[in-house]
C-alpha cells in the first residue's frame, strides 16, 4: 500500500463505522462517511451494557479476550469523547444474578473461568444482593458482580461521535452506497451492519432481530439499580441497564430476517422478565418499545480484517457493537495503517470462506 493512501471512505454510520472515522480522522486520514441514516440502526436500539466478563464461558477465550481488551480501553475512550458532549456512562459495574440452582451453578463455572483468564469477579450471596440492590426479587439466589463493567447511553454515545467526527473534518454523506466500486477514496472501509453481505458478497453476517424497551422514572418511584442487572428467566436472558431518566430492557433474539416490528409476545416476555428481576418496575413509565436488526455471524464473533488491498472489513459485531467500538476502532486504523492490532486476532475474516479480491 502507497505512503500516500490517505483518503478513506467508512461505509456504515452506526456506532462502529462513526468512531472509525473519527478516530482515522485524528490520525490524518482524510475521511467519508456514507450513512442513508446516520446514527440510526442497531445502534440507536442497543442496550450500552460493557459486560464481556461476566458473558465469559469456558471455551470462548477469542471473545473474551477481544471483549476485555475493548473493556479496557472505554475510560479513555468515554473521557475523549467528553469533549463532544455529556459523559456516556451510566453505571459502573454489573451484577449478573441467579434465580435457580442451575444458574447459579453457570455463574460460578464463569466465575472460576474468568478469574483464571485474570480478571476479577466476585460471587455474591443473598444477603449482599438486597443490601447492594434492595429492589431485585426476592427469588434470587446469588450473584457476580463484575467492577469495571460499565454500561453507556447509545444515544448520548451516537450524538458525541458524530459532533467528533464533524469537528474532526470528517464528512458525513446521507446516502447509501450501492456499489464499492463507485467510490473513488484510496481505502475503504465496510461497516455496514447487515447491509454489509450485499456489499461484499460471501459475508457471513445475518440480521437477528433484538427488541428492547425503554422505562422512564416517574416521581415517587422505586429507584433503579445503581449499575447493569443481568439474569436468565424461564432460560431467557434479560437485562435491566441504567439510564440517567430510567432503564433499559432488553433484550429478545429471533432469527426474523429483516422485519423490525415489535411483537405482542416479545414486549410480555420483557416485561414479565423484568418483573421477575425487579417487581416495582410496573411503577416506570413505558415510553419507546424498539426493535434493532443485529449483525449477527455463526460464530459470534466480529469481522475484522483486510479482504483487498483497498477494503477494509469491520461488521458482524452482533450484540457487542457498543463494547467492542474501541478496540474495531483501534484494530481498524491499524489496518488502515498497514499494521495490525494483537488484541483482534481470531476476528479475520477468512476464518470463513469469505472472497478476497484485489482491487
Amino acid at each position: 500500500m502507497s505512503t500516500h493512501a490517505r483518503t478513506v471512505s467508512v461505509v456504515g454510520g452506526g456506532v462502529i463505522g462513526l468512531a472509525i472515522a473519527w478516530r482515522a480522522a485524528r490520525d490524518g486520514w482524510s475521511v467519508r462517511l456514507y450513512d442513508p441514516s446516520i446514527g440510526s440502526g442497531a445502534s440507536w436500539v442497543a442496550g450500552g451494557m460493557l459486560a464481556p466478563l461476566s458473558e465469559g464461558w469456558p471455551g470462548e477465550e477469542t471473545a473474551l479476550t477481544v471483549g476485555a481488551a475493548s473493556l479496557e480501553r472505554w475510560p479513555t475512550f468515554g473521557e475523549e469523547l467528553g469533549e463532544f458532549g455529556p459523559s456516556v456512562f451510566t453505571a459502573d459495574s454489573s451484577l449478573t444474578v441467579a434465580l435457580d440452582a442451575a444458574d447459579a451453578q453457570d455463574l460460578q463455572t464463569i466465575a472460576e473461568w474468568v478469574t483464571a483468564q485474570g480478571h476479577e469477579l466476585e460471587v455474591l450471596g443473598r444477603a449482599r444482593i438486597r443490601e447492594l440492590e434492595p429492589m431485585l426479587g426476592r427469588g434470587i439466589r446469588s450473584g457476580l458482580m463484575a467492577v469495571g463493567e460499565s454500561a453507556v447511553d447509545n444515544r448520548l454515545l451516537l450524538d458525541a461521535l458524530q459532533k467528533a467526527c464533524a469537528e474532526s473534518g470528517v464528512e458525513l454523506i446521507a446516502r447509501a452506497v450501492n456499489d464499492l466500486a463507485e467510490l473513488d477514496t484510496d481505502q475503504i472501509v465496510l461497516t455496514a451492519g447487515i447491509a454489509s453481505p450485499k456489499l461484499w458478497p460471501g459475508l457471513p453476517v445475518r440480521p437477528v432481530k433484538g427488541e428492547i424497551l425503554r422505562l422512564r422514572s416517574r416521581p415517587g418511584v422505586t429507584p433503579a439499580p445503581s449499575r447493569t442487572i443481568r439474569g436468565s428467566v424461564h432460560g431467557r436472558p434479560a437485562y435491566l441497564v441504567p439510564r440517567g431518566d430510567g432503564i433499559v430492557v432488553g433484550a429478545t433474539q429471533y432469527e426474523s430476517g429483516e422485519d423490525t416490528q415489535v411483537t405482542m409476545a416479545g414486549v410480555r416476555d420483557l416485561i414479565n422478565d423484568a418483573e421477575t428481576l425487579m417487581p416495582a418496575i410496573g411503577e416506570y413509565e413505558l415510553y419507546e418499545c424498539a426493535a434493532g436488526l443485529r449483525p449477527m455471524t455463526p460464530d459470534n464473533l466480529p469481522l475484522i480484517g483486510r479482504v483487498s488491498d483497498r477494503v477494509v472489513v469491520s461488521t458482524g459485531h452482533g450484540r457487542n457493537g457498543v463494547l467492542l467500538t474501541p478496540v474495531t476502532a483501534d484494530a481498524t486504523v491499524a489496518l488502515l495503517n498497514g499494521t495490525s492490532l494483537v488484541e483482534v486476532k481470531g476476528t479475520e475474516p477468512e476464518r470463513f470462506a469469505v472472497v478476497k479480491e484485489n482491487s
